[in-house]
């Protein structure tokens, strides 16, 4: 029997029980768009967190800390490597030294330190930090009251939305919506803070009576008081630098005027061994990338230095097989509804054997084979296989755009931006109709063999 007559005899036969194949096929569909549906969710869920990532800002970034500082990002990185009294500092030429690795971007401090600012002559102790002019792209200044730093020496600083509430002596009320940040940035933008600061500078050993001896180095330095004045150029309602793992900022400088003020850091900024070649020692370095595929071999170099590294891409590989086991349970949920589509073709084609014994017996009275019998009742079980896969991915699609209207309109009432969440790629459609086509093929198998072993003779006596 030829391919053609073997499709056009069986697309014929389900015509012939229309009703019943129809709600075969339907309950096929079911199935495939349970299984597209949750499938294209748990994808969809994982994109949205490499985006949050990438957007971030930290998804190309490596951030690098001395082997000196004993609080390891890796234990590792602890047992591995250079000991800790024999590794290198985390200074200003080991920062250039990094600046010249291939693929690097952009290579800067973490200055971030405590002080007082003064708004309309009242004190405000906060945390402070410096922040590249590349932040600028971070998602967290998205909806960003103002606007970024004119400048990569400006006087000028975002305010994070808790400061803002601080300086403007506003606090909301338990229960009740947060402020507004356009509310707050209004009387804020423009306006003038200033910030009291301790900068630490070094004497000559003979001159250290006026100062404060530092025993550990054999050098003298003095604690000199400045003030500052910095212009608000804009209010932020996210931390941009929520991620690094370090204390919270509330008010962030452009990170090169931060350098350029010299302030005395608490374990942060200290003195190298002579009077000099004093430079700064940073407590970590961040590191700025091309791409996030040059992450791992950045990261390789910067070890083969003697520091200690860690990037976003390292914590993501516990994030991806979360994900990989998450795509896994929807699957074999997704797959149930299909299992039971599976014993619908059964039964299906059970009692098509059941109404069709006399042709059967005709067929085989005209030399069909066994085979040719079994390939008849495959290729419906096929067709139904794959017109359910196709309905039911066309139906998975509707219901994930819905879902995904629905949770944006949740979203945009709870004043959050609108997200993708749910994405079909194209091998989960090809791979959801293939899935259907082998279950309905594999539940054709006991039907297709009680039709060949029918007895032509006794299929004919059939009434």
């Amino acid at each position: 029997m030829k391919i053609y007559d073997l499709a056009d005899l069986a697309l014929r036969n389900l015509r012939q029980s229309f009703l019943r194949n129809s709600l075969t096929t339907i309950g096929i569909s079911v199935g495939v768009a349970s299984l597209v549906a949750m499938l294209a969710l748990g994808i969809g869920l994982q994109q949205l967190a490499s985006r949050r990532l990438k957007s971030s800002g930290l998804f190309d970034t490596v951030l690098v800390t001395s082997r000196r500082d004993l609080r390891s990002f890796s234990r590792e990185q602890e047992t591995s490597g250079p000991a800790a009294a024999e590794s290198p500092a985390l200074d200003e030429p080991a920062r250039q030294q990094f600046e010249k690795l291939p693929n690097v971007l952009e290579v800067y401090p973490d200055i971030r330190f405590v002080t007082e600012l003064r708004y309309q002559g009242k004190p405000h102790l906060t945390m402070v930090a410096g922040l590249p002019f590349s932040a600028k792209n971070n998602d967290a200044f998205d909806n960003m009251q103002g606007s970024f730093f004119s400048s990569e020496l400006a006087r000028e600083v975002i305010l994070q939305k808790r400061f803002a509430e601080e300086l403007l002596g506003k606090k909301p009320a338990p229960g009740l919506d947060e402020t507004n940040v356009a509310d707050l940035a209004r009387p804020l933008l423009g306006q003038e803070l200033i910030m009291r600061y301790a900068e630490r500078q070094e004497l000559p050993a003979a001159d250290g009576e006026s100062g404060h001896a530092d025993e550990m180095f054999g050098a003298t330095y003095s604690v000199i008081s400045h003030e500052e004045k910095l212009k608000i150029v804009g209010v932020a309602e996210l931390d941009p630098d929520t991620l690094r793992g370090n204390a919270r900022a509330r008010v962030f400088l452009p990170v090169k005027m931060a350098q350029g003020l010299h302030v005395l850091q608490s374990g942060g900024i200290r003195d190298t061994t002579t009077a000099a070649s004093r430079t700064p020692i940073y407590s970590s370095v961040s590191v700025h990338v091309r791409s996030p595929k040059d992450v791992e071999a950045i990261e390789e170099a910067i070890k083969k230095m003697g520091f200690n590294t860690f990037s976003i891409i390292d914590a993501t590989r516990s994030m991806r097989q979360f994900f990989a086991i998450l795509d896994l349970f929807l699957g074999i949920f997704g797959s149930l509804a299909l299992a039971v589509a599976s014993i619908g073709i059964v039964n299906t084609l059970v009692m098509a054997i059941l109404e069709r014994r006399r042709e059967i017996g005709i067929m085989k009275a005209l030399g069909a084979t066994d085979f040719e019998v079994k390939k008849l009742f495959f290729a419906e079980a096929g067709v139904m296989g794959v017109m359910g896969g196709g309905v039911g991915v066309a139906l998975g699609w509707i219901i994930g755009h819905a879902i995904n209207f629905g949770t944006n309109i949740y979203l945009r009432r709870q004043n959050f931006p609108p997200e993708q969440i749910w994405f079909v790629p194209w091998w989960l459609v090809g791979g959801a109709i293939l899935f259907a086509l082998v279950v309905s093929l594999i539940s054709g198998l006991y039907p297709a063999a009680r039709a060949a072993r029918l007895d032509p003779v006794q299929a004919l006596r059939y009434e």
